[in-house]
C-alpha cells in the first residue's frame, strides 16, 4: 500500500525563505519566528507543560500531522506528530524535542516569556533550549510533507515532544520509552546538541566545524549528608560542627584537579581540530598523546573543552533547615552534579569521591544516575545523510563526531541501542550559547531558517537513499 503526501517542488540546494515558508496556525499562514514567539509566551517550566503542549499539538494537527498522545497532564505531557500513522509500524525517523524549560533567572532583564524581538533576535526562556530547536524540526517536517507528491512507504517521520527533560522526571521520555517504544519503532533519533564549534573554542581555523554528537557523558547526581549533634547556640563555637566539617570536606574534594582522560572520541576530536587549525598548535592537536602534558595545561584553561576529557564534579547546592543566625544546625546537605565519561565505572568513581572527602561520617546517596551507553555508529546512512545535509548548507564546513558533556533525552534511546545523533546545525554566537539556561536567552531569526533547512535536506537525503536502495 502506498501513502500519498506530495513530488519535489524544489532543487536540492533550495533554502528557506522568511517571506514564503510558513505553516498553518488558526487559519493563517505564519512564519517560524512568529510561531516561536507565541510558543515562548506559554511558560512551561518542568512539570507545567500542558498549556504549551496543547498549543504545539494543535499546530501539528493543523498541518496534517497524525497525533498520538503519550500522556496529557503536567509533568507527563508527551505526544508524537507523524507523517504516517504509527500503527503502520514503519521504521521511524524521530526528531526529539522537549516542551519544558528551566525557571527564569532573577536577573532576566527582559520579560522571560515575552518572545520579544529586538534587532532580529527573539528573546525568552526556551528561545534556543528547546523551543527554538523544536520549531526548526517542525518546519522541516511540514515542509517535507508539503514538498513531495508520492512517496513509497519506506519509513515514517515523527516529531516527538516530551515533558521534563530538564529535570529527568519519570513522566517524560522515560515514560514514553517504557510504554510506547515498540509503537514508535525508531530507526534513528535526531535531537538537540552541538552547534558550530569554532565560535566556542579558541584557535585559528581554516573552515567552520560542526559537531554531531554520537555519545554523551552520563549523570550521577549525589546528595551528601553530615549530622553532628553539638551545642546549638552560635555564640559558642564547637571544635567540630556539621557546617564546618562539610565545608572542609567539600574543599578537599573540589580543590583537586580533574584527571584528564583520553578516549577514542576525544582523541579524534582533537585530531579533527588539528586538521582544521592554521596556527602553531596544529601539530600538537594532531598528536595528542605525544604532547599530552602540553595539551592538558591548555585544556585546563578552557572548561568547555576540559569537560570532554574528564569526569566532572560540580557543587550545585548546600543547605540546612536553619533560618536563624544564632543557631548551629546539626545536619547539613550538599548536592553534587557529577558527569562521567563513557566506560567510567560508577563504583570506582564513588570510592574516589569518598576518599577525597576525607570524612567517613558523610553519607553519600545516589539521587539519580544514568546507565552506561555505547556511542552510536557513524557507519550508516543516517549519520552520513545528516553530515551531507550540513555540508550542503555550509559548503566549506568540516563535520566531526563528538562526545557531549551534557545529557539530554537521547540517552534513553542510546540505552536501548537505538542510533541517536545530537546536532543543532547553525552558527550560534558564543553569547547565544552562554544565554542558554541563563540571562536573556535568545536566538537570531535567520538561524531558525538555517537549522530547519538542514533538517529538511537530511530528510531529502534519506528519501534519495531509500529510493536508491529500492532500485
Amino acid at each position: 500500500m502506498k501513502y500519498f503526501i506530495l513530488i519535489y517542488l524544489s532543487v536540492c540546494n533550495f533554502t528557506f525563505s522568511q517571506e514564503n515558508d510558513k505553516i498553518n496556525y488558526k487559519g493563517s499562514l505564519v512564519s517560524i519566528e512568529n510561531v516561536l514567539q507565541k510558543y515562548i509566551q506559554f511558560p512551561s517550566v518542568s512539570g507545567h507543560e500542558k498549556e504549551a503542549g496543547d498549543f504545539l499539538k494543535l499546530l501539528c494537527e493543523e498541518n496534517n500531522l497524525i497525533i498520538n498522545d503519550f500522556g496529557n497532564e503536567n509533568g507527563q505531557y508527551n505526544f508524537s506528530a507523524s507523517i504516517f500513522p504509527l500503527s503502520a509500524n514503519k521504521p521511524n525517523i524521530i526528531f526529539l524535542n522537549h516542551i519544558d524549560v528551566v525557571p527564569e533567572n532573577d536577573t532576566f532583564h527582559l520579560k522571560p516569556y515575552s518572545g520579544e524581538i529586538i534587532e532580529n533576535k527573539i528573546y525568552g526562556r526556551g528561545a534556543i533550549d528547546n523551543k527554538g530547536v523544536a520549531m526548526m524540526q517542525l518546519y522541516s517536517i511540514i515542509r517535507y510533507l508539503n514538498s513531495v507528491s508520492e512517496i513509497e512507504d519506506y519509513y515514517n517521520v515523527t516529531f516527538l515532544a516530551v515533558s521534563c527533560e530538564e529535570t529527568q522526571c519519570d513522566g517524560g521520555i522515560k515514560y514514553v520509552i517504557e510504554n510506547y517504544l515498540d509503537l514508535l519503532n525508531p530507526i534513528v533519533v535526531i535531537g538537540e546538541g552541538p552547534s558550530e564549534l569554532t565560535a566556542l573554542i579558541n584557535g585559528n581555523y581554516r573552515k567552520p566545524i560542526f559537531g554531531i554528537s554520537v555519545a554523551h557523558k552520563r549523570t550521577l547526581w549525589l546528595n551528601l549528608e553530615l549530622e553532628i549533634n553539638t551545642n546549638g547556640h552560635g555564640a559558642i563555637t564547637p571544635l567540630q560542627y556539621a557546617n564546618k566539617e562539610m565545608i572542609n570536606a567539600l574543599d578537599n574534594l573540589l580543590k583537586k584537579k580533574n584527571k584528564v582522560r583520553f578516549n577514542d572520541l576525544n582523541i579524534s576530536f582533537l585530531k579533527a581540530l588539528g586538521d582544521q587549525n592554521k596556527g602553531g598548535i596544529r601539530t600538537i592537536l594532531r598528536h595528542p598523546k605525544t604532547f599530552k602534558t602540553l595539551l592538558v595545561s591548555k585544556l585546563r584553561k578552557q572548561p568547555e573543552l576540559l569537560s570532554l576529557f574528564s569526569n566532572t564534579i560540580t557543587l550545585t547546592d548546600i543547605y540546612t533547615d536553619n533560618e536563624s543566625f544564632n543557631k548551629i544546625p546539626s545536619k547539613i546537605n550538599a548536592h553534587l552534579d557529577c558527569r562521567l565519561l563513557p566506560s567510567t565505572p560508577e563504583d570506582e568513581f564513588l570510592a574516589e569521591i569518598k576518599k577525597k572527602l576525607k570524612n567517613d561520617d558523610i553519607k553519600i546517596r545516589i539521587v539519580s544516575n544514568m546507565p552506561e551507553t555505547k556511542p552510536s555508529s557513524i557507519d550508516n546512512i543516517y549519520y552520513k545523510n545528516l553530515e551531507k545535509a550540513i555540508q550542503e548548507k555550509y559548503s566549506n564546513a568540516a563535520i566531526i563526531p563528538i562526545l557531549l558533556p551534557n545529557i539530554n533525552d537521547l540517552g534513553a534511546f542510546r540505552a536501548k541501542g537505538i542510533l541517536s545523533y545530537a546536532c543543532i546545525p547553525v552558527n550560534f554566537t558564543k553569547e547565544q550559547v552562554r544565554s542558554i539556561h541563563n540571562d536573556n536567552e535568545n536566538i537570531s531569526i535567520p538561524l531558525l531558517y538555517d537549522g530547519a533547512d538542514v533538517y529538511f535536506k537530511f530528510l531529502n537525503n534519506m528519501e534519495s537513499s531509500f529510493n536508491k536502495k529500492s532500485n
